[in-house]
This record gives structure tokens, C-alpha cells and sequence, in this order.
């Protein structure tokens, strides 16, 4: 699909080899806080959620699609539709690069492709994200990408540090109707 595919990355469904990237990516304890993850995923878990990622967006009302470079099919991030509801046309979005490619535009590539797939081809309405107040780098992607802070959730999240950070919640509303 040509919605999917960008000057430097395409997006992709998951495959049953990317159980590796998956499991690293799930019990990396840095992404915990942004992923609400408690406790680690063991691999057999992994694997009956890679064995239901076939379900169609309208039955699982989520979406995972792996990033990667043109060149390869290795995953370097995850983009994530979440809280997909096709009555109210909306979604909760979340992406996630892995650090070694992290400041090469590929987060920025990935969003607007995931934009364009929402809004053209699933008729999407909003966009919606959630972003701790620290996460500069998402912060400054999602205001890159047009999406507005329309609210703060006050010590929303529990941290690690034993501290309470406040969640800001960011959205894109189409202009197509």
C-alpha cells in the first residue's frame, strides 16, 4: 500500500519474526512509563499477541505497524493506533523509535504517514495523543506535525522517581469532512 510507504521508511504489519524487536521493546523498562507497563512480557505472550495482530482494526479497535528503513525490513520503531473508534472517528496514536535511530527524521516520516493513512483511508476525524510533560522530544514531533496541546491531566502519571508528572494531551483534527 503506497499510504504506508515514505521517501526514507515504509510501515508494515508485524511478523511473526519480529518476536525479537517486540520483546526487547515491551520489557525495556525506559518505555514503561509512556506504554502503562507494569511487569514484563514473556515471549509466549508475545506470541499469541503477535498470532491476533491480524485482527482488523474495527474488531481489535488497535493497530500496530512496525517502521522500517526502505532498504530493510528490520524494525526500528512502532507506531501504535489506539482507543480506535469508528463511530466518533477518532484514535489515540503513540510511536516509539529505538535510540540508535532516534534525530533522523524517521519519527517525523512515520507520524505523517499514519496521519495520511488515518485520515484518508480509515476517515478519521482527531488524532489524539498523550505525552508526559518531560518528553521534549514528542513534544516538539507532535507540534511539528500540527497536533495542538488542548488539555493537561494534573499528576497523571506515577513515576519511578516517586513523583507525579502531569500528562499533556495533544490533538489533530482533520479539516476534511
Amino acid at each position: 500500500m503506497k499510504k504506508l510507504k515514505g521517501e526514507h521508511i515504509h510501515l508494515r504489519a508485524l511478523e511473526e519474526e519480529d518476536i525479537i524487536f517486540l520483546f526487547e521493546v515491551e520489557n525495556d523498562e525506559d518505555f514503561w512509563e509512556v506504554s502503562n507497563t507494569t511487569a514484563p512480557f514473556s515471549k509466549f505472550i508475545l506470541k499469541n499477541y503477535l498470532e491476533n495482530a491480524h485482527l482488523d482494526i474495527y474488531t481489535a479497535k488497535q493497530l500496530r505497524l512496525v517502521i522500517s528503513k526502505n532498504n530493510s525490513e528490520e524494525p526500528i520503531g512502532f507506531v501504535d493506533l489506539f482507543d480506535f473508534d469508528p463511530f466518533h472517528k477518532r484514535a489515540g496514536i503513540g510511536i516509539m523509535i529505538v535510540k540508535s535511530e532516534q534525530n533522523k527524521g524517521f519519527a517525523t516520516e512515520s507520524l505523517q504517514l499514519i496521519i495520511d493513512y488515518c485520515f484518508s483511508y480509515l476517515q478519521l476525524h482527531q488524532l489524539y495523543a498523550n505525552i508526559t510533560e518531560d518528553n521534549t522530544q514528542s513534544i516538539s514531533l507532535f507540534k511539528k506535525c500540527n497536533f495542538q496541546q488542548t488539555g493537561t491531566k494534573k499528576d497523571w502519571i506515577y513515576s519511578i522517581n516517586n513523583n507525579f508528572k502531569d500528562e499533556l494531551l495533544f490533538q489533530l483534527i482533520s479539516e476534511k469532512c
